[in-house]
């Protein structure tokens, strides 16, 4: 009997698995990346969640156009700017299988929507949301690019070079303005500023009242706006009415953007709020006019600083799933680790998170709409233009 060899049997076998191995790695790099987008498209707060869906979809695209081994694809949820509604959209997403969350805007929507996500065991990224608490949670997948600190820090400085003596605080008592409102006010008290807190409830929409009191009472060097973008046209719609002789106005978030400016400009002219990027968009790093070119061709206008705060969150976020999808690590925590292990070099500066997801290097600038313009006026090394003041919106 002749006795078969195995050796050739054995060698096609061995050739076929590596065969196999290779073409299943392939498959394996060339891995779709499902995020999950959640904000508010309607609704109050329609003109940030669309600012913000617009630089979450250019990081994508930019993302997808550099990285040949993975896909980034979006599925997007309107919230309407309802908590219970950011809640569910987070729920479903997570049912059809998202990796991560990036979106939100809102503290009072981003909190109940990150504990969701939390509970669901994904990470959730933001940079619409400032309330002081949402990083003290115990939280392990929540992210924040932007903090409360960074807005207080840049408000607080403006009004010192300003060298006001009195000032007149307008604020939602929504839960981040209303922590801003504090941290402002304590500071600027401290350097013997003079200050009086006005807070009104989120469904207020005559603003008279509180100007009036402003006008014939306070009578301070600058009317300060805490609150968001339906608040500010109310104040300063009063405020056109009653001319309180202020030297200038200034708000928070949401505010200085070209958007606002282009929508009214016989309201927001020499208004003064936060803002990162100047209008005309001006940026000397290659990712920089990258983006502004790719934004540019998808919407026919510039990037305000909404738009640049989701690109970087989203931006950092697609990163850390790539290199966790590289190291088989998706589903055990990974995204979260990539996200804490290293500072990323952004648009916005240095993005680190700590062991919280807070960002404490983040520090915001101050900005003034000028004739249709954003001209950055704070800090100085930053600024592009120089500040109107004294100057008022009527």
């Amino acid at each position: 009997m002749t006795r078969l060899s195995h050796a050739p049997l054995a060698a096609s076998l061995k050739f076929l698995a590596a065969v196999s191995a290779f073409a299943f790695g392939a498959c394996a790099q060339a891995a779709d990346l499902p995020v999950g987008v959640e904000l508010p498209l309607t609704g109050g707060m329609a003109r940030a969640g669309t600012a913000q869906l617009e630089g979450i979809r250019i990081a994508a695209d930019m993302f997808n156009q550099r990285d040949p081994k993975h896909t980034v694809k979006l599925t997007v949820i309107d919230d309407e700017a309802q908590p219970a509604k950011a809640v569910s959209a987070v729920e479903k997403l997570a049912s059809q299988g998202v990796l991560a969350i990036t979106g939100g805007y809102g503290s009072n929507s981003v909190s109940p929507a990150s504990e969701a996500a939390d509970k669901a065991g994904l990470v959730y990224i933001t940079s619409g949301a400032v309330d002081s608490a949402m990083t003290s949670r115990g939280l392990k997948n929540f992210f924040r690019v932007g903090p409360a600190s960074g807005y207080a820090k840049t408000m607080i400085g403006v009004l010192t070079d300003m060298n006001v003596k009195s000032v007149s605080i307008v604020s939602s008592t929504k839960q981040a303005p209303t922590d801003l409102s504090k941290d402002v006010s304590s500071a600027l008290t401290a350097k013997g500023v003079k200050v009086t807190v006005h807070e009104f409830d989120p469904s207020m929409t005559d603003f008279k009242p509180i100007v009036n009191k402003i006008k014939l009472q306070d009578k301070p060097d600058v009317m300060v706006m805490m609150g968001y973008e339906n608040d500010y046209i109310g104040i300063l719609r009063a405020a056109k009415v009653l001319k309180p002789p202020v030297k200038a106005v200034i708000g928070s978030w949401a505010l200085v953007t070209p958007k606002m400016a282009a929508e009214f400009p016989d309201l927001v002219n020499n208004v003064v709020g936060n803002a990162m990027l100047p209008h005309p968009v001006q940026f000397a790093s290659p990712e920089g006019k990258a983006f502004v070119a790719a934004y540019r061709k998808a919407y026919n206008k510039d990037p305000d600083y909404l738009a640049e705060f989701s690109y970087v969150q989203s931006t950092v976020l697609f990163d850390a799933l790539a290199k966790a999808s590289d190291k088989g690590t998706l589903k055990s925590g990974g995204v979260a680790s990539e996200l804490r292990a290293q500072p990323f070099d952004t648009l916005i500066g240095t993005v680190h998170f700590d062991n919280r997801g807070e960002n404490p290097a983040f520090l915001n600038s101050m900005a003034q709409i000028q004739d249709g313009k954003v001209v950055v006026i704070w800090p100085k090394e930053k600024a592009t233009g120089k500040l109107n003041y004294p100057a008022q919106p009527w």
